[in-house]
């Protein structure tokens, strides 16, 4: 699954969500997942954000569309989300779980002292995931990571 909001196809909607919910639909039947209201709006919510979203942002922009979207509902929805390998949770140094759409493989470098980020695309850490598979036997199933370190500006 992509960020749709980059498409040129996608055009938003009065209440902010774009034209793709009907990309999300076929993806979520073809994958034999039911489909829900609670879980379009989130998963347009997180393909139209571009950066990671606190359960409590998703539920924030959710709710505009779906009235009497709980709190609760979010949050085991991003669950199902991420079992379901439509989303990916990741611990980015703020100390709370974030979430995005599945697709966009990317890792983070954090400033420690200013908070300043920078993202790396996964490729660039392809051959340490390769030689970290061979020397433990693991099959490493998320592509996520986080380091921390000094910016240049801060060191």
């Amino acid at each position: 699954m992509v960020n749709c909001c980059k498409k040129s196809s996608c055009k938003k909607l009065q209440k902010g969500f774009m034209s793709c919910t009907s990309e999300i639909t076929q993806e979520l039947r073809e994958r034999g997942i039911r489909l829900t209201s609670q879980r379009l709006a989130i998963l347009t919510v997180l393909r139209h954000s571009g950066k990671h979203l606190t359960p409590r942002e998703v539920y924030e922009q959710a709710r505009e569309n779906v009235p009497g979207l709980m709190e609760t509902t979010v949050y085991r929805t991003l669950e199902f989300l991420v079992e379901n390998q439509l989303a990916l949770a990741a611990h980015v140094g703020s100390g709370k779980l974030v979430y995005q759409a599945a697709g966009n493989d990317h890792h983070h470098v954090i400033c420690r002292a200013c908070g300043a980020e920078v993202e790396l695309p996964h490729q660039q850490l392809e051959e340490l995931y390769r030689r970290i598979e061979q020397s433990t036997g693991y099959r490493l199933t998320t592509s996520h990571l986080t380091f921390f370190g000094l910016c240049p500006e801060c060191r």
